[in-house]
């Protein structure tokens, strides 16, 4: 067995909280003092006003690590790189639920692959009851897209990706959302059907850094304004299954360590 990161990434929804001038909900775990001392760095002591989350799914860190010249135009856009811990078991519906309500699965309640609506207290929740205006944008019948559903918060449902990613662009340009949350699935999908490293997930995984770098983009040129953090943050990660195939769910470094990526865009004084 190897090695696991240390740092989980239940830490993520306290950080978003904070940076957005909300108290952590009660069952929160400790956030990310890494991303808010990068963030007070930042933004000379100044509050952020915008979160942008980028999720793509099943990203591992073991493939980030070996892969490193596909990342190169991502690391470009960001000045934090976190080693992070997912969650057991790694699946999705299971690490979103702890990536945005701070809890462990045995708290939060979606222990297993199912997709019902999240009951325990979450960033969304919390957020929008500090007076903030959420966006959801996700791909219909995937796990952001109905767990989260049932709150205070703007869903923008779609059948593809590019239209999701399209949306998402269109939210930036108009400044009504104070937090966007963007959902990929498609390395996810790729895998379980060509393998991490098949070309069809390698060409995957290009088009989610693209995706990120087109957001990046248009908030440096729609959020000038606002002091904002935009994050590059997967779910779990992945692993070769039976030569060609791919998956994910087991206990092990390949699932449970992945990388998430910070960038910090200050406000045009």
């Amino acid at each position: 067995m190897g090695k696991f990161n240390k740092t989980c990434i239940t830490g993520t929804a306290a950080t978003a909280e904070l940076l957005l001038g909300a108290l952590p909900h009660q069952g929160a775990e400790a956030p990310l003092d890494a991303v808010l001392k990068k963030a007070g760095q930042a933004f000379g002591g100044e509050r952020c006003s915008r979160i942008f989350m980028y999720n793509p799914d099943a990203i591992a860190m073991w493939f980030y690590e070996k892969h490193r010249k596909l990342f190169v135009p991502l690391e470009e856009r960001c000045s934090l790189a976190l080693k992070m811990l997912s969650v057991f078991p790694p699946v999705t519906p299971v690490c979103f639920a702890s990536m945005y309500s701070g809890m462990q699965p045995e708290q939060h309640g979606i222990r297993e692959y199912t997709k019902p609506v999240l009951r325990a207290r979450t960033v969304f929740d919390e957020l929008a009851a500090a007076g903030k205006k959420i966006a959801i944008v996700s791909t219909a019948g995937d796990s952001i897209s109905e767990i989260f559903l049932e709150r205070p918060v703007d869903y923008y449902i779609y059948p593809k990706k590019e239209e999701c990613n399209q949306k998402a662009l269109e939210l930036i340009r108009e400044d009504r959302h104070d937090m966007i949350v963007l959902y990929n699935g498609n390395y996810d999908y790729c895998i379980h059907r060509f393998g991490p490293e098949g070309l069809p997930s390698i060409h995957a995984l290009k088009k989610n850094i693209a995706a990120f770098n087109s957001i990046y983009d248009e908030i440096s040129a729609s959020w000038a304004q606002h002091n904002t953090v935009l994050a590059f943050a997967p779910d779990h990660g992945c692993h070769r299954k039976f030569l060609l195939l791919g998956d994910h769910g087991i206990n092990e470094p390949c699932d449970m360590n992945i990388m998430h990526f910070y960038s910090f865009l200050a406000r045009k004084k």
